[in-house]
């Protein structure tokens, strides 16, 4: 890390197989086997993701068979329906069942992210859409990588000591001044814990927040208190009490 936040492309895959819109079935299943993935990119003649076919764009051909043919001939569900989305479901996964290339098969449009996406992002797009990777395209639509869920903890691997440093000289250094020398930032298995005295209380919770906004921070345990009270000059100002741990 260079202490700036890190971004899908500091962490995606980028050898990826994909696969043409015309590739049939059992090549589908066959490279999926052999990569072990659950999921693959489509790409029309010009590399640039069309679609995704998984696992689940598979299975109707297993789990409705026949009845596939017998769904294709049912009459139409008027909409308004009780169970019209059901329905249309059913009818959905049925005319999969017949489908034989991945262009047929995929999930279209296809769910991506571009390499500049903070994690954050790429870990909510994933979340709110329900998929477990994501095609990582150019501003043209070209495959350029992959990420999974796996390569997005892959920043919790950060050396304790290299996480301290950036949160000295990205939080505690800008944050305090010269306060900032008095100031420990200790960190153990991603927990940040900042100990000593700060010139003004209403920075801690900033401090705090900025802290675990850090790449590689699992949490911060904040402890920082205000300057030492002087009672001859200041005699009715009660001393200032610690911070609750964040």
């Amino acid at each position: 890390m260079d202490g700036t936040s890190p971004v899908v492309n500091d962490v995606m895959t980028r050898r990826v197989v994909a696969l043409r819109t015309g590739a049939a079935f059992k090549d589908i299943v066959r490279t999926m086997q052999e990569w072990r993935v659950s999921a693959l990119p489509v790409l029309d003649d010009g590399g640039r993701v069309v679609g995704v076919v998984s696992e689940a764009d598979l299975l109707p051909k297993e789990e409705y068979g026949e009845d596939a043919v017998r769904a294709e001939a049912a009459p139409p569900v008027r909409w308004g329906a009780p169970g019209r989305r059901g329905n249309e479901r059913h009818f959905a996964d049925a005319a999969k069942a017949n489908a034989v290339t991945a262009g047929e098969l995929m999930t279209a449009p296809a769910v991506t992210v571009v390499p500049e996406a903070p994690l954050a992002h790429a870990a909510r797009v994933m979340a709110r859409r329900r998929v477990k990777r994501l095609p990582v395209v150019g501003h043209d639509g070209t495959l350029l990588g992959i990420v999974s869920r796996s390569d997005l903890l892959k920043v919790f691997l950060r050396d304790d000591a290299d996480i301290a440093e950036e949160v000295r000289r990205e939080v505690v250094g800008p944050l305090f001044g010269t306060y900032a020398e008095t100031i420990r930032a200790r960190v153990r298995e991603g927990v940040v814990t900042l100990t000593g005295r700060v010139p003004d209380t209403a920075l801690i919770p900033l401090a705090t927040r900025l802290a675990r906004a850090v790449p590689g921070v699992v949490d911060v345990h904040c402890s920082l208190t205000g300057p030492p009270r002087h009672p001859d000059l200041d005699p009715d100002l009660p001393a200032p009490r610690p911070t609750a741990p964040a």
